[in-house]
């Protein structure tokens, strides 16, 4: 059974890295929810750090609690449907970064393994024929002493999806504490997870925007 103990970072409380009146983007930091659970405990999370600022903030999308990374709002009804389609349609171009445990055979591939939920175990997800499709580019950056740098481009955004077929590949995330094992846990104090830049078309003015907050690890 996963414990789960929630002690959201204060510094930085917000890391805004772009605003206009349609959309507001931070840097969530790990271990920060993207939005509130069931649990008084988990209000302090990212979207209501951008309402004490910005009233009219809406999530749009979500990154795991540990994941860092890129984070984008919406400012109004019209801006959510038209970014929410985008993410629907799988039109907005997500780039995240990831140390794993190991060395990765091959420098780049794709991973298609349909995903879904373990019905006696949640909020854990497993490779399963009756799952959701779940489609996953990768391509290595650097090979470490024990671990691999890693690019990886989701076609699909399925709950846990990165972090489950990188262990289907047998290369689990650094820092993992749902999918690796006691030494990949031990070998990082957060998920070596993060958003790194995010691709969309701005819902007014119908331009690509690219945001981009950089790993360092």
């Amino acid at each position: 059974m996963h414990i789960f103990t929630y002690q959201p970072p204060s510094i930085p409380w917000l890391d805004i890295r772009y605003v206009d009146r349609d959309i507001i983007v931070i840097n969530k930091p790990s271990g920060l929810l993207s939005n509130p659970g069931r649990a008084p405990e988990t209000r302090d999370c990212a979207i209501n750090r951008v309402l004490e600022r910005y009233s009219d903030a809406i999530l749009v999308h979500r990154l795991d609690c540990d994941t860092s990374g890129i984070l984008i709002f919406a400012r109004n009804k019209k801006a959510e449907s038209h970014l929410k389609t985008q993410f629907q349609n799988r039109q907005a171009k997500k780039v995240y970064i990831a140390e794993v445990i190991g060395h990765i055979a091959s420098q780049a591939g794709q991973i298609d393994l349909a995903l879904g939920p373990m019905i006696d175990n949640p909020p854990f997800q497993h490779v399963t024929d009756q799952g959701k499709t779940a489609i996953t580019d990768y391509k290595v950056i650097e090979l470490r002493p024990h671990s691999t740098l890693i690019e990886l481009s989701p076609h699909t955004g399925r709950t846990h999806q990165l972090r489950v077929h990188m262990l289907a590949l047998g290369h689990p995330i650094l820092g993992d504490t749902f999918y690796a094992d006691k030494a990949g846990i031990d070998a990082s104090p957060r998920l070596k997870l993060h958003a790194q830049s995010l691709t969309i078309t701005h819902p007014y003015k119908q331009t690509l925007l690219a945001f981009v907050s950089l790993a360092h690890f």
